[in-house]
């Protein structure tokens, strides 16, 4: 049966693996590599391949050694993801506290959005109950300080950065299938058009925003104007709470 990042997993090794201490073994061989370069080259794989081709097996080969020696640094393949995935996400974004939240929020979000674009697995491992790492917290402590001085309370600046990142996450999906650039944008209105060509006056609204896009060259816009609608509502939160 192939491995699956969904199986029944040992929390406390997970827990371990992430926060955990670093432990240098006293028996067996000496590892040949650090953790880190185990690390890099399963998010090597992942990044060329997908999630779905990382293996032990497979990452064993990738590193030169066997199965079991690959066992000397991760339990296994769901404690390898949750820690791949934090070590791709990175540290947050430095904030700057006199650019206030929307500009704080902005840089952070966008900088999440790179890191899917960089790694789309990333989306597939980040879904559904997990343990996260310490970039992860990091993340999300940086967040939540951009309104630690404002009205909202806990569980609202939590959803702040629930709704923000849910928004980065579907932008990013969707760019991860099309492409990016100049190239996206062309197959986007390709995309747009293909169909409603020959059928304008069934679909005149459709046929005439298209249009409008077109000419103002406003397409693949969705990525800014979510953000700003979203930023838009907390200003109406924060207003409320004042």
């Amino acid at each position: 049966m192939a491995e699956s990042a969904v199986e029944a997993t040992n929390f406390s090794a997970m827990v371990e693996m992430l926060w955990g201490p670093s432990k240098s073994r006293t028996r067996g061989p000496k590892p040949t590599h650090a953790l880190e370069d185990v690390l890099d080259a399963a998010i090597g794989l992942a990044d060329r391949e997908g999630l779905a081709a990382l293996s032990m097996q497979r990452l064993a080969q990738e590193l030169g050694f066997t199965k079991m020696a690959l066992y000397r640094y991760v339990p296994g393949r769901p404690e390898l993801i949750a820690a791949m995935t934090d070590r791709a996400l990175g540290p947050p974004p430095a904030a700057n506290a006199r650019t206030g939240w929307r500009k704080g929020l902005e840089a952070w979000a966008l900088a999440a959005f790179d890191m899917f674009l960089a790694h789309p697995w990333g989306l597939e491992a980040t879904t559904g109950p997990r343990v996260i790492g310490p970039n992860e917290a990091a993340w999300t402590e940086a967040g939540l300080r951009l309104f630690a001085k404002t009205s909202l309370g806990g569980a609202d600046r939590l959803d702040v950065l629930a709704v923000t990142i849910g928004h980065m996450r579907a932008m990013a999906q969707q760019a991860a299938g099309i492409g990016s650039g100049a190239a996206r944008n062309g197959m986007h209105e390709e995309l747009l058009t293909a169909g409603l060509k020959g059928h304008e006056t069934e679909f005149p609204e459709f046929a005439r925003a298209v249009a409008e896009t077109a000419a103002s060259n406003g397409a693949d816009n969705g990525l800014s104007f979510g953000l700003n609608c979203i930023f838009d509502g907390i200003e109406v939160r924060l207003r409320r709470g004042r």
